[in-house]
């Protein structure tokens, strides 16, 4: 760790640094709690570009706890669509609702009351604090770790228990506790800007004489890889039912959401929104899906479908790497299935659906004629 001194240098360039360069984003022009609290929900393990379009929309729809409490949740899903990680929008909800209830519609300042919001961990509490009310919180998420692994030429696994608590140790020492707000963001802006993963830009960042990975000449080769879990590999089927009008319908999320679903589960593989009827095959995909018709007691008014297969479609989820085969089967008159939804296939997303979903559509809509 740095002396005094060399601290009081470190502190004071990182912050210079921040102050100059960093990026103009939308929640960076706010302390208030709640636009912040949704920033930090947004960002968890998803990139910057693909956060702001949609934190835009969302405030623009829910301006407010209050907005946000009172909202049907199928509607702040419908507005999530497309982001994933969907249990972060359901507590986003139910932290606004418990806001309301047990809060008066403020926004918490002890850390206490913020800890025990669905949803929110010791770094996004840090994080809300920290920059809405400049309370001296430090942060450590990815961003912060890999930047003090590097200043500490810090080895091994940081996940490990024991290693990210002693990372937690110096981030509250490095912690600039006259702007703890301001600090945080320049320790994670360093991260995400110039400690990159991969080859970081040492020669550019503002604090490269107090590094012990750049000292030892081994800053690239830091945070050691961890050990990934296997990869699942899973193969579905959809199909894709399409009237003379363009229409198809979407199967309901399930009603009780199951946490310990296998790894082919497919309401799961689905964010537990609306989807398209699928299910996981072994063998021929169209004798597969015939099969699940019948226990969904999907019939033919005319004889037997007709299947127009599309692309596949190619899609991850932690640990499992999907492939789906869509079927768009034409009828004159969409099939009548408890708590379906009839939609234009072209705007299924008026409805919450995930990324996957939204890949089969977009597969099916553009599929050749021939059909089995």
């Amino acid at each position: 760790m740095l002396q005094e001194r060399e601290l009081a240098a470190f502190r004071k360039q990182l912050l210079a640094w921040f102050r100059q360069f960093q990026r103009d984003l939308p929640w960076r022009r706010t302390r208030d709690p709640y636009w912040v609290w949704l920033s930090e929900i947004m960002l968890q393990q998803t990139r910057v570009a693909a956060v702001i379009p949609y934190y835009e929309r969302f405030l623009e729809r829910f301006p407010d706890l209050h907005a946000l409490a009172s909202a049907p949740e199928e509607e702040v899903l419908r507005l999530w669509s497309g982001l994933g990680y969907y249990s972060r929008a359901r507590n986003l909800h139910k932290t606004a609702q418990k806001i309301v209830a047990e809060h008066g519609g403020e926004f918490p300042s002890r850390l206490e009351d913020v800890r025990a919001l669905p949803g929110i961990g010791n770094y996004t509490a840090a994080a809300i604090l920290s920059i809405a009310f400049e309370q001296k919180h430090a942060v450590l998420d990815g961003n912060v770790a890999r930047v003090l692994a590097r200043l500490g030429a810090v080895r091994g696994d940081l996940r490990e228990s024991a290693r990210w608590q002693e990372l937690q140790k110096r981030a509250d020492v490095y912690l600039e506790r006259k702007s703890p707000g301001d600090w945080n963001q320049a320790m994670m802006e360093l991260g995400a800007t110039l400690c990159s993963p991969k080859s970081p830009q040492c020669l550019l960042c503002p604090v490269a004489q107090s590094c012990g990975g750049r000292t030892l000449g081994i800053a690239d080769t830091l945070p050691e890889k961890r050990k990934r879990r296997a990869t699942v590999e899973i193969r579905l089927a959809a199909a894709v039912f399409t009237d003379e009008k363009g229409r198809t319908f979407l199967l309901p999320p399930p009603e009780e959401r199951n946490v310990e679903a296998l790894a082919d589960h497919v309401p799961a593989l689905a964010s537990n929104l609306w989807h398209f009827p699928t299910i996981a095959v072994n063998g021929d995909p169209v004798a597969n899906l015939r099969g699940h018709f019948r226990k969904l007691q999907i019939q033919s008014r005319n004889g037997s479908f007709h299947f127009v297969p599309a692309d596949r479609v190619r899609h991850t989820v932690t640990y499992r790497e999907i492939t789906v085969e869509p079927f768009r089967i034409n009828v004159k008159k969409l099939p009548r299935f408890k708590g379906a939804e009839q939609v234009s296939l072209r705007e299924i997303t008026v409805l919450p659906v995930s990324n996957l979903t939204r890949k089969v559509a977009r597969a099916v809509l553009t599929a050749t004629p021939s059909a089995r």
